[in-house]
């Protein structure tokens, strides 16, 4: 059994879990139940761990790279008034054209 994902929020290891499960990959839960002992623990120890099987692992790799690619996202510049948007804006806040 190999590591595949472990993080100090529980909503990112579930979310990774629930991946994994709905591509029928079998998985083990180390730590799921430890949160009470956190402050006795040093905190990395009492992060939830996922496990797969090593003939699952380069699927699980693949599968969670979602997770852990750093995407670097650009801001834009419209096209119809030169003002520059913040990546997340779909429309220019100066004159709401719709992102090109």
């Amino acid at each position: 059994m190999k590591l595949i994902y472990t993080n100090e929020n529980r909503f990112l290891v579930s979310n990774a879990r629930n991946i994994l499960e709905n591509e029928n990959i079998d998985v083990l839960m180390k730590n799921e139940f430890i949160g009470g002992a956190a402050g006795d623990l040093s905190p990395f120890d009492s992060w939830q761990e996922i496990w797969v099987k090593d003939k699952d692992y380069s699927k699980a790799k693949t599968l969670l790279s979602v997770l852990t690619d750093n995407n670097v996202f650009i801001d834009w510049v419209c096209a119809a008034c030169g003002e520059e948007n913040d990546t997340s804006f779909e429309f220019c806040w100066n004159c709401q054209k719709e992102r090109a």
